[in-house]
């Protein structure tokens, strides 16, 4: 299986043999299940469908309840669909676990980031302000500033940075070493930081 469905437990630090401390991020990894095996002859492609953390059968839809019941298994929360695998390696209902990246030194970790609303220049971008912030000064402390021309060209660019919705967005971190796996407690512990908050769901590739 070339990957896994997750979510972000929070952070932490490890220790190394040299006693170089490094900065972690804690992932549960699984268990998921195989919920739909997708081929060439049927869908006109190939790729596997896991499933991912228990919810209540009543807040399910009742398409997706007969979908789950084919594989046996409970009403999952997450849905994520994997190719480039072996199909005759799994099956309807089969448990895939983070054993998968026990041969893994490097892995791709996609989520969604923290929302944070409608922002400002300052916030959003990391604009300075412009004025003065003294002689009580107050009016134009985060201001953006000047946005565009005059008569020339008598428009605003597209693209410009200004306040808007900030964060919510899909961001995907590229080639975090795994540290430690956990297969007890279905544990990943990968270098640096991956985006979300705390409890937020990831994919997590080989």
């Amino acid at each position: 299986m070339p990957g896994l469905i997750g979510k972000k437990v929070g952070m932490t630090s490890v220790f190394t043999d040299e006693g170089k401390q490094l900065p972690c991020t804690v992932i549960e990894g699984g268990p998921c299940v195989v919920t739909q095996i997708k081929t060439e002859e049927q869908d006109g492609y190939n790729s596997v469908q896991i499933a991912f953390d228990d919810k209540k059968e009543k807040n399910t839809t009742k398409p997706l309840i007969g979908h789950f019941k084919k594989a046996k298994t409970n009403p999952k929360r997450r849905l994520a669909e994997f190719k480039n695998f072996k199909s005759e390696d799994y099956n309807l209902g089969d448990q895939v676990t983070v054993d998968i990246f026990e041969n893994s030194k490097f892995v791709d970790v996609s989520g969604y980031t923290k929302g944070k609303g409608y922002q400002g220049v300052v916030k959003r971008h990391g604009f300075s302000g412009v004025g003065e912030q003294t002689h009580g000064q107050k009016d134009q402390e985060r201001a953006p500033g000047s946005v565009g021309g005059a008569s020339d060209p008598s428009r605003v660019f597209k693209g410009l940075k200004m306040a808007g919705q900030t964060g919510g967005k899909k961001v995907k971190m590229l080639n975090l070493q795994v540290i430690k796996i956990d297969a007890e407690n279905n544990l990943l512990l990968v270098k640096g930081c991956v985006p979300g908050a705390k409890g937020s769901y990831l994919i997590i590739n080989d």
